[in-house]
């Protein structure tokens, strides 16, 4: 198996729609000369998205390769296979119930645009690094799976433009720059 390209680069995810989306938009953006942030308004979507996705891949079962590991949890699920596993989906719509929850908090308050979208990428991104640890997957980079790598790569990401965001919200001359900017 890992001589197998696709072991290293295969499977579908969620993690990589979410960035690749976003490269993607960044880019029609800049061409088109967009500078305003877009992506806010697309948050509530994409958690009832995910939310619903998830219990479509819970049905799934097995052949969806979105199982946990084998637990001896009260909550464990038998997928078929006589082994009680983590119900990574179920937590899955937990987290993005969660972070959506959390985002609407935030989203009372002042905030930059671009600001909620980046917040709702970091954590959900966060919760996929972690729960990957849980799941029989793949993982060839130092005991990460790639999902785990995009997954930390895109948080930094993240990290990042959220703290130049509230850096800039507290200086005048930078906020007009950042503004300008994704």
């Amino acid at each position: 198996m890992r001589h197998d390209p696709r072991a290293w680069l295969g499977g579908k995810t969620i993690v990589g729609g979410l960035l690749g989306g976003w490269i993607g938009v960044e880019i029609v953006k800049r061409i088109r000369g967009v500078r305003a942030s877009t992506g806010d308004a697309y948050v509530l979507p994409l958690v009832l998205g995910i939310a619903i996705g998830r219990i479509g891949c819970f049905l799934t079962g097995l052949p969806d390769h979105t199982h946990g590991i084998g637990t001896s949890l009260p909550w464990g699920f038998d997928f078929g296979d006589g082994i009680k596993r983590h119900p990574t989906q179920l937590y899955e719509i937990g987290a993005a119930l969660v972070i959506g929850a959390m985002v609407y908090v935030r989203s009372r308050r002042s905030h930059a645009r671009g600001e909620l979208f980046r917040f709702f990428l970091l954590l959900y991104l966060l919760f996929r690094f972690a729960v990957e640890f849980i799941k029989p997957t793949y993982k060839p980079y130092v005991d990460l799976s790639a999902i785990q790598i995009a997954s930390l790569i895109g948080a930094a990401v993240c990290a990042w433009q959220l703290f130049r965001m509230r850096r800039s919200s507290r200086d005048p001359v930078a906020r007009s720059t950042v503004e300008a900017g994704a």
